[in-house]
C-alpha cells in the first residue's frame, strides 16, 4: 500500500476525534435529558481560538455514530474531499438535517455523509457493481443501490448541443421518470429516487475522468430537474464536486445556473435552486 502523506494521516485522526466526540457528548445529553435532547455529529471549527466542538441539537443514531467512528478510526483511507470542502455541505446539513440527502457516489465518505444526517434518509447511487459490494461489506448499514448511467463521457460536447432540439428535455417539460426521450435524463433509477423531494443533493459520482466513463452529465441535469420539481417549501441544496475538470463547470454553468451559486470551497461548488413553481424560465434552466 502507498504511504499516504503526513496531512492525510491526520485529516484521518480529526475524523474519528470529530465522530467520537459526538457520540461522547450525545450519550452525555441523553443521560441528563433522558432523551428529549441529544447531539448531531460535530465537526471541527477553525477560528482564531484553539479548535473546538460544534453542537448541534438533534434525534441522534448511536449506531450510525458508533460504526461511523469504528470505520475512521480503524482505516487509514480518509473521505475524497477535503476538510474545508467536506465543511460547506456539512454547515448545510447542521442547519438542515434531518433532512432527504440524495448522494450520487458510494465511497470511503459515505458513513460520514450518512452519520451528519442522523434521524433523516441519506441514499447513495454508485454506478461500479464491484466497488458497491466493497463499499457495503465494510459498512452495510448504508442505504444505497447501484444504478447504471446511459452516458459516455466522450459524448458531452454532442449532449451539450443536442438537448436543446427535444421539447422533453427542456423546461417546462422537463422530467426524468420513464423520459427516454431525453438522453441526459436520469430514467431508469430506483423508484424511491423519484418518490422522494431531495433537500441536498450531492454529486461526486459516476467516474467522469476517462473516455467510456459515463461522466455526470446526466447526473447534474436531473439534479437540476429534481430541484426544479421541488413542491415543498424552500430551496434545494446541491453541491458539484470536481468543478476544476471542464464537463462539470460547463455543465454546472447550463443548467443549476451561475446565479445559484452561492459558495464553495477547493474543487466543490454549492448552489442554492429554487423550485420552478412561479419561477419558470421558458425554454431555459437558468
Amino acid at each position: 500500500m502507498v504511504k499516504l502523506p503526513v496531512t492525510r494521516w491526520i485529516l484521518a485522526v480529526l475524523m474519528a476525534l470529530l465522530l467520537l466526540g459526538a457520540f461522547l457528548l450525545s450519550d452525555l445529553i441523553l443521560q441528563s435529558f433522558a432523551g428529549n435532547i441529544a447531539l448531531n455529529p460535530l465537526f471541527l471549527r477553525q477560528t482564531s481560538s484553539p479548535l473546538r466542538f460544534i453542537p448541534v441539537l438533534q434525534q441522534p443514531s448511536s449506531d450510525e455514530l458508533r460504526s461511523a467512528l469504528l470505520h475512521y478510526a480503524t482505516s487509514p483511507i480518509v473521505p475524497q474531499q477535503t476538510l474545508s470542502e467536506i465543511r460547506v455541505s456539512f454547515d448545510v446539513l447542521r442547519r438542515r438535517s434531518p433532512c432527504n440527502f440524495l448522494v450520487f457516489g458510494l465511497g470511503h465518505d459515505s458513513p460520514m455523509w450518512s452519520a451528519f444526517n442522523s434521524g433523516g434518509t441519506t441514499l447513495f447511487l454508485e454506478e461500479d457493481p464491484s466497488w458497491f459490494q466493497s463499499v457495503l461489506r465494510k459498512s452495510p448499514s448504508l442505504h444505497a443501490h447501484n444504478v447504471r448511467y446511459p452516458t459516455k463521457l466522450s459524448e458531452a460536447n454532442e449532449l451539450m448541443k443536442s438537448y436543446r432540439k427535444e421539447p422533453e428535455c427542456m423546461p417546462p417539460k422537463a422530467r426524468l421518470r420513464d423520459n427516454r426521450r431525453c438522453r441526459l435524463a436520469l430514467a431508469d433509477l430506483p423508484g424511491e429516487v423519484y418518490e422522494m423531494e431531495w433537500d441536498l443533493i450531492m454529486i461526486d459520482a459516476p467516474k467522469g475522468y476517462f473516455a467510456e466513463a459515463p461522466g455526470r452529465m446526466g447526473a447534474i441535469y436531473s439534479a437540476a430537474v429534481m430541484a426544479r420539481e421541488r413542491k415543498g417549501e424552500g430551496f434545494t441544496d446541491v453541491f458539484l464536486h470536481d468543478v476544476d475538470r471542464k464537463v462539470e463547470k460547463k455543465f454546472a454553468m447550463e443548467f443549476l445556473c451561475k446565479k445559484y451559486l452561492v459558495g464553495g470551497s477547493g474543487r466543490l461548488w454549492h448552489f442554492r435552486i429554487p423550485p420552478a413553481s412561479g419561477n419558470e424560465t421558458a425554454g431555459t434552466f437558468c
